[in-house]
């Protein structure tokens, strides 16, 4: 389609896709634009007056389809020109001035840390007609969520078709009912229900206001005022404002559901056989979660465990090179990343398979480092909504740690990282301390030494001090790292019915990924082995026989190989999961699958040896007695050396 753009220096027309994301005609925009036209300050508005304008580098994710553009619309542009350049010196601030607080900065220091502007997001006027929010959100949003109350004998007055203040729907957000039920945070739904009753109005016949909004504390660099971006210039309209923290009331997911047993016991193979820590990526979908009011729930499917160095204290990540092969295996799947799991084990030495108890309520439960380590994957995965002004809204990747409990048995704990430590994370306000109790904030009298710049904003939070008092505190150096986390439920399904069958086995026929620490590695000889292609059943798949495809870790090893084509191999993501007759025939007979066989027919495993003719025979030459195996081949170097 062809879209007119209109601007201080004339008019011109692009054509552009509807699907196309509106951050790829940057190129085309600046070569119709004088030369001197800084390409960060190039913004788009759909009046010509500049009205609801937002720099184009913002719009990474959005395309014209989602902001309605459609064919023949005018869009009106507008930029800053880069400061000219007069006997070699540039006109703007130089950089030994180009500090907060007045004091000088030599050439020589680090380049400013600022805030890229492709970090931040676009406010959206319409953001519910425009976002697309996953099924599960679209089936709760049209769910009533009201919380059904039967007739009390005692208090109702009426019959058994009248309704009172006793006996009426609850909101799912109802803080009396939460704490009967021991359900310790609100759910997202119900915490989006108890905002948007509070914001908007409809019997004032107000305008409807997005009611959901994500925490802002970066130094905005699109100020309206007109100075110059951060750090040569700052204002109260586009510094963030004071941060007060308080323990967040809601959570984005309720509840983490294992598939099976063998998914946790899998992982703690690793710890058990090395006395290493062992860390694995979640894969599965998100549901329905009833026993909370309008909950979600995180049901685990699978746990890949990426490139890895472990120690006992500990993991580092390396470089996951095939990362996006194995999210593209899940998605053919029907499931996505759901979170990231933990080992944070020690043996008790006692013999019994205990283990120590580190985490409990004198210690601490997520460490100030996790926090961190969970606020970043979180950003990574937003949780898209049409009801948040910027079309996402919080996450719903979790974090599943795996140590011991006060009375030494191996348990999990399910945390998420608030929308605030989120936040402060992105705008890199903290950091980790020593202390796993402590989160520190960032100090910008250290970043002075370094010759940086950021504004760092003040940071308070609440706490009962000696005397019993609920007093605010200012967060110098840090503050506890409580404030930042919330706790999640966890459990197993009662009847497990896993999506992969192999998930109900004690032991996979294809060894784990990533485990050559241990002797363990995945290659086509073990494929051929845990597949049997040259037994009974050799390339078959019907009947129970597909379920032996039926295991994630050896779907990635499959699409690794490359063998398959892509239609192949989505059918066999279905016979894996879906486990129909029809698919597993189509794989059986597809042209493939047949050369996979073959490839692992001919580089498998070792046909056996064929037995000698001297294994039976005794030194007299007689058959009828035989020999153990060292005396069998003892006796044959002797016939050789005869002979």
């Amino acid at each position: 389609m062809i879209i007119r753009f209109q601007g201080r220096d004339g008019q011109f027309r692009l054509n552009v896709e509807p699907k196309e994301r509106i951050v790829s005609i940057l190129p085309q925009v600046t070569e119709k634009l004088p030369k001197d036209v800084d390409p960060t300050s190039i913004t788009i508005s759909p009046k010509p007056h500049g009205a609801e304008a937002h720099p184009i580098v913002t719009l990474k994710t959005v395309t014209f389809d989602q902001l309605g553009v459609q064919h023949g619309a005018q869009i009106f542009i507008d930029y800053k020109q880069q400061p000219a350049v007069m006997n070699g010196h540039s006109t703007s601030i130089s950089a030994d001035t180009r500090k907060l607080n007045g004091a000088p900065i030599s050439t020589e220091e680090d380049p400013p840390i600022v805030t890229s502007p492709i970090d931040e997001t676009p406010h959206l006027s319409r953001p519910w007609e425009i976002v697309q929010q996953s099924s599960l959100d679209d089936l709760l949003d049209k769910q009533d969520g009201k919380i059904t109350r039967g007739r009390d004998l005692k208090l109702c007055r009426h019959g058994p078709k009248g309704m009172c203040e006793y006996c009426m729907p609850l909101e799912p957000y109802d803080p009396k009912y939460l704490e009967e039920k021991k359900i310790k945070h609100v759910s997202f739904h119900g915490h989006l229900r108890k905002v948007n009753q509070g914001k908007n109005k409809p019997e004032l016949g107000s305008s409807y206001m997005p009611p959901l909004s994500e925490p802002f504390y970066r130094v905005r660099l699109d100020c309206p005022s007109g100075h110059k971006p951060f750090p040569a210039g700052i204002c109260s309209k586009c510094q963030p404002s004071a941060i007060s923290l308080q323990p967040q009331p809601f959570r984005m997911v309720d509840h983490v559901e294992f598939a099976s047993p063998n998914l946790v016991n899998t992982l703690l193979d690793f710890w058990r056989t090395s006395g290493c820590q062992r860390l694995g990526f979640l894969y599965g979908r998100y549901e329905e979660y009833p026993e909370v009011p309008l909950g979600t729930k995180a049901v685990v499917e699978a746990i890949y465990e990426p490139p890895q160095v472990d120690e006992v204290d500990g993991v580092s990540l390396n470089q996951w090179e095939n990362e996006k092969e194995i999210d593209e295996v899940a998605r053919l799947c029907g499931l996505q990343r759901v979170g990231v799991i933990f080992t944070d084990l020690i043996d008790a030495g006692t013999g019994d398979g205990t283990v120590v108890c580190k985490r409990h309520v004198n210690s601490y439960f997520l460490a100030s480092l996790e926090v961190a380590f969970a606020s970043r994957y979180q950003a990574k995965y937003p949780r898209p909504t049409k009801w948040s002004d910027t079309g996402r809204f919080g996450s719903n990747f979790v974090t599943c740690v795996v140590s011991g409990d006060d009375e030494g048995q191996i348990s999990i704990s399910a945390y998420q990282a608030s929308n605030s430590a989120v936040e402060m994370v992105r705008a890199d306000i903290v950091e980790p301390s020593a202390d796993p109790n402590l989160m520190l904030v960032q100090d910008e009298q250290e970043d002075k030494e370094l010759g940086r710049t950021r504004y760092i904003p003040e940071v308070f939070y609440r706490r009962i001090n000696e005397y019993g008092a609920n007093v605010q505190e200012e967060a110098k150096p840090g503050f506890p790292v409580e404030y930042l986390y919330v706790t999640l439920t966890h459990g197993f399904p009662t009847q497990s019915k896993p999506a992969f069958r192999q998930a109900n086995t004690l032991t996979s026929g294809l060894p784990i990924e990533n485990r050559e620490v241990l002797g363990q590695s995945q290659e086509p000889r073990a494929l051929a082995k845990a597949l049997d292609v040259k037994g009974k059943l050799g390339s078959r798949l019907e009947g129970e026989a597909g379920d032996k495809v039926s295991d994630f870790h050896m779907l990635c090893f499959i699409f690794g190989l490359g063998i398959l084509s892509i239609d192949e191999f989505t059918a066999l993501c279905r016979v894996a999961t879906k486990h129909d007759n029809a698919d597993k025939m189509q794989v059986q007979h597809s042209s493939g699958w047949a050369t996979l066989v073959t490839i692992l027919q001919e580089s498998g495993e070792r046909p056996p040896k064929r037995p000698s003719p001297f294994a039976h025979m005794n030194e007299y030459g007689d058959a009828s007695h035989t020999r153990s195996g060292d005396e069998r081949l003892a006796k044959r170097l002797q016939y050789a050396s005869l002979s």
